[in-house]
């Protein structure tokens, strides 16, 4: 499985920013209230994500990856590595889509209610966003193992 690309996150997220800035620019007052509650999610899964690569990394130093019931299973470590993977493309895309929000709403701060009312839920969005992807890059290169050197036996 190759790495994530970090471009191509990069990528996304601006693809992403693009997209919901156009949207946001021409839509905006059909939108409903952005509420600081909708980062949550994110924020949980970022920690989480973080508490997972912690908890790998610590596994794979002390040498406890394994298949024994004291060990933590291989597959599990690959299925972690993947939730990192999902993780970054998916606080990418998010962070990028609030941070074109946020190209509507902080240069109308100052005339808009509305915008005085959405900058909180789209700053914490937006930040939350960018805190995922980067905690999922963390857990999938945590997950990583690397390869046997030649003539190492693979088991």
């Amino acid at each position: 499985m190759k790495r994530t690309p970090i471009s191509g996150l990069v990528g996304a997220g601006v693809f992403a920013a693009a997209a919901l800035a156009i949207l946001t620019w021409g839509f905006y007052g059909r939108f409903g209230a952005i509420s600081p509650v909708v980062s949550v999610t994110l924020w949980v899964v970022a920690a989480v994500c973080l508490f997972l690569a912690y908890m790998v990394k610590k596994r794979r130093e002390d040498g406890l990856i394994g298949l024994d019931r004291s060990q933590l299973n291989p597959m599990m470590v690959t299925n972690f590595m993947l939730i990192g993977k999902a993780s970054a493309w998916t606080g990418a895309i998010v962070g990028g889509a609030y941070i074109g929000i946020g190209t509507y709403i902080v240069p109308n701060l100052g005339t808009l209610i509305a915008a005085q009312d959405d900058f909180p839920g789209v700053l914490a969005s937006a930040l939350g966003g960018v805190a995922l992807c980067v905690s999922g890059v963390i857990l999938e290169r945590a997950c990583e193992v690397s390869p046997p050197a030649d003539g190492e036996p693979v088991g």
